[in-house]
């Protein structure tokens, strides 16, 4: 399983898309969902599962998918 299918995974759990029908260009808020709980549950559990530490400033700059795949990209590169 690719890491964008797995993060999308964990997406799922906490609205009514499925993974394979999740573009990267969706928003969380409005395309999704998510409530600001929904929200801040879902970074505890992609800090869990890849391993990273996220900063609130850059949580609060995250929108869409893609926005989140590219920060957890960049802070996985600053671990290695």
């Amino acid at each position: 399983m690719t890491q964008e299918m797995q993060f999308k995974k964990i997406i799922a759990q906490y609205c009514d898309v499925k993974p394979e029908e999740m573009t990267n260009d969706m928003k969380f808020r409005e395309d999704l969902g998510f409530s600001s709980l929904d929200f801040m549950s879902f970074l505890g559990e992609i800090e869990d599962t890849f391993d990273i530490e996220l900063e609130e400033d850059d949580a609060l700059h995250v929108f869409t998918i893609v926005e989140a795949l590219d920060l957890l990209e960049r802070l996985q590169q600053e671990t290695v």
